[in-house]
């Protein structure tokens, strides 16, 4: 009987060497060419430059006088009652402006047509036609008088002596803002879905604790960058006043080019004036904007231009 054959053992056959790897023949991926960008870009720096270097080098701007005037006393008081103005008639209209939206929203007839009215009339006129009229309230109640409707009064105020230039301003710029920002309270609550309200009185969840945790957070959102530009807008409104002799930032400016006859310098301060405090503004708007947007994506927020410029020192850096 043959015996099988020995089964040898299997051997391991040693791995062959790869190839090796031509980088050549990899492709390689290259940017888009974008020569009409670029072109447009160095144009915009080129006129950019014109501009700005015909202002610096303009003699009549007057930059000395500028920057004597620019820190003066009274610029600086009356940039103080911009300030003062902007931020007292403001937030008294978002005040009153969150009760005319909630009449607005309101399921009686009555609140939504006097909220509405009241609306179109302040936005439908312009703002210096409203301060004239208010300015001259007096022609048409010379009297104030506080008492029984129809009958005895128990007070009675003079307009004139009630109701002087900068009390007019407070007044019209504030019902100014109220109609506009009533408009802004009312969209960022309708912007914020009707299915997550269902969703809370699912829940059981009580109005205020859906309002302050549901509905405020998510309408900020839509109601803070038109109030940033309502903010800006209600700055340079301010200017204004200057009609009734309320010393406010181009009031005083005024006083002095009608004086010193350099109209030119003058309103370039109080231009000057007006960019810094918008920028100051509009700074603060996009972090209060990045504040109520966390949880909008999920990607994340974007970087802020002081994290890009850190991360760009950090790569110059390390190269």
């Amino acid at each position: 009987m043959a015996t099988p054959p020995d089964v040898l053992p299997a051997q391991s056959v040693p791995d062959q060497p790869s190839p090796a790897r031509d980088e050549s023949a990899e492709a390689r991926i290259v940017a888009r060419r974008k020569p009409g960008q670029w072109t447009a870009a160095a144009v915009a720096l080129l006129l950019a430059a014109m501009v700005l270097g015909s202002v610096i080098r303009n003699d009549a701007f007057q930059w000395d006088v500028v920057g004597a005037w620019f820190t003066a006393r009274s610029v600086l008081d009356g940039l103080a009652l911009t300030l003062w103005l902007t931020g007292l008639t403001l937030g008294l209209g978002f005040v009153l402006g969150t009760v005319l939206a909630t009449m607005r929203l309101s399921t009686n007839p009555v609140l939504r047509t006097l909220s509405w009215t009241y609306i179109w009339i302040f936005r439908s006129t312009p703002p210096l036609v409203q301060l004239l009229f208010f300015f001259n309230i007096g022609a048409l109640y010379p009297t104030l008088g506080l008492g029984i409707p129809f009958g005895p009064e128990f007070l009675t105020v003079k307009t004139v002596n009630l109701i002087g230039p900068t009390l007019t301003a407070v007044i019209g710029l504030t019902l100014l803002e109220t109609a506009y920002a009533a408009e802004v309270i009312r969209g960022g609550i309708l912007s914020v879905d009707r299915g997550q309200l269902e969703a809370a009185a699912a829940l059981g969840l009580g109005r205020w604790r859906v309002l302050r945790r549901i509905v405020v957070p998510q309408a900020m959102r839509a109601i803070v960058p038109t109030a940033g530009n309502m903010l800006i807008g209600a700055l340079k409104n301010t200017s204004i006043v200057s009609v009734l002799a309320v010393s406010d930032l181009l009031y005083s400016v005024q006083l002095v080019y009608l004086q010193s006859y350099q109209v030119i310098p003058m309103l370039m301060v109080a231009t000057l004036w007006y960019l810094v405090v918008t920028t100051v503004l509009s700074v603060g708007q996009y972090y209060v904007e990045r504040h109520f947007a966390k949880g909008a994506t999920r990607e994340g927020l974007p970087p802020t231009p002081l994290q890009r410029a850190r991360a760009a020192l950090r790569r110059a850096v390390k190269a």
